[in-house]
Parts: structure tokens; sequence; C-alpha cells
């Protein structure tokens, strides 16, 4: 089901600061693609914020069925990020967990609502904001070789958010790069926060299905806009003894800046 139509209607960004939620697995586990993100909104000219009270904007709580601890989280996010003018964040699935769910968890809260309403409408995924934000598909980007790539679709960015294509378009206008576009590009890779803890032999299935796919495409290189979903598939590439191919959409950019260096 894609959600996109029925969010919250917002303003252009262009002109305002950014700032950036960087999400807890990058800050963590990936502060490299948390670099590329800087790098090519500064190659954009845009002007970056990073509050440093940002913690988890509260989805795995949310998305386990801890609704109380998942709205403790997201107060704080609402409060570190009350005065943003542009949010911008390198994840399909948190972008759709401020601009979706916390109009569910902050629905018979009228104080913070208003500022949650708020806060939706000015939160972007990063190839979301490049492409409709500010209205830019070519960063002047080439690679230094013939490299092709393949998406896989995260689930909360494709079926809340819509997005698949500025990732797509953006890519596309990279200097020898060529997308092969792979079978079941948009199905689960099973990861889901807790639900790969919680029924594991289903997620597993679920992984060693993608991982076939990704196989079985003659691209180099699988573009992911989330981290988590990364993090996943190559895990379960590398328990085969296969190299892990699945790079973030930033990091893919942020090679193609250098490269026109």
């Amino acid at each position: 089901m894609n959600m996109s139509t029925s969010l919250p209607p917002r303003q252009l960004p262009k002109g305002k600061p950014v700032s950036l939620f960087v999400t807890c697995l990058v800050d963590l586990l990936f502060p490299e693609t948390g670099m590329s993100v800087v790098q090519v909104l500064e190659h954009l000219g845009v002007e970056i914020e990073f509050p440093e009270d940002q913690t988890c904007c509260g989805q795995p709580a949310y998305n386990g069925g801890y609704h109380k601890q998942a709205k403790e989280l997201a107060l704080q996010f609402l409060q570190t990020f009350e005065n943003a003018q542009v949010i911008v964040t390198p994840s399909g699935s948190c972008a759709s967990m401020v601009r979706v769910e916390y109009m569910n968890l902050f629905a018979d809260d009228p104080e913070w609502l208003p500022v949650a309403q708020r806060i939706s409408q000015i939160t972007w995924e990063f190839t979301e904001f490049i492409v409709e934000g500010l209205g830019i598909t070519d960063l002047d980007a080439r690679l230094p070789e013939a490299h092709t790539f393949a998406f896989h679709d995260s689930c909360h960015g494709l079926r809340h958010l819509g997005l698949g294509a500025p990732a797509r378009r953006l890519v596309a206008k990279i200097e020898n790069a060529q997308i092969e576009e792979m079978e079941n590009h948009e199905t689960c890779c099973g990861f889901g926060g807790l639900f790969s803890v919680k029924m594991a032999d289903i997620s597993g299935a679920m992984l060693e299905n993608k991982i076939k796919h990704i196989e079985a495409s003659p691209a180099q290189t699988v573009i992911s806009g989330d981290v988590s979903c990364s993090m996943h598939i190559n895990g379960g590439l590398a328990r085969q003894g296969a190299e892990g191919k699945v790079r973030h959409i930033a990091d893919v950019l942020a090679d193609g800046l250098r490269g026109g260096q």
C-alpha cells in the first residue's frame, strides 16, 4: 500500500538550512554514510545543522508494540527539532516514522500534536529532499570506470512515502553508472528491526529469498536507502561466504562526487 498521497502537504525547502537527523544506526555503526550525506548536501550548497541532543526517533519500540516508550523517544525528537526549518534523514523508515506514525502517537495529545504535524511537514528523506525538494537530479558526478547498480526498495520508504524514483534519477545521471533493475526489488529483506529477532525463522527465510535475487542480478552493487537493510543483507551474504554488495545511496553519490573531482 502506498500512503504517500495521504501525507500532509508541505512547502518546498529551497534556501532553508537543514537540520540533519542522522539516525541511530548511521551514528553508531555507519558514520561514513553520515559523512557522505554531509558531503552531498554541502556540494549542493545546503547549510547543515546537527542538533546534538538527537537520539532515536522511536521506531524500534513503536514497531515492537511499545508505544509508551516510543512516545517518550518521539517527544525527545520533537523537542530537539522543534525549531528546525527543514529536517533531512538518510532513512526512508525513520522519515516514515516521523511523517506518518507520529500522527498516531500524538493523536490524543493536544499539546504536542501541532508540533508533530509541523515536524511531519518539514521532514524529508535524503533523496526525495534533493530531487523533489530542491529540484536537482544531476550532481555532476562520475565514477572512474563503468559500474552497474540495482536497487533494493526498503519497505517503509516505498510504501509509506512512495520512494524509489528519486534515488534512481540521481544514479542515472552519474557518468559511468548503469542501472540494472533487480527482480523483486520491492520485496522485504526480512529485517524489520525487532521482527528479525522475535521471528528469526521467518526473517531468515525472507532474507534468503532476497539474497537469491541479489545473486541472480547482473549488477555489481545493490543500492538501499536504509543502512538497516544493507546491514541485514550484507550480514546474510557474509554468513554464506559472499562479499557484501549492498551500499547506501549516499555513499554511492559521494563516490561519484569524488570521482568527478
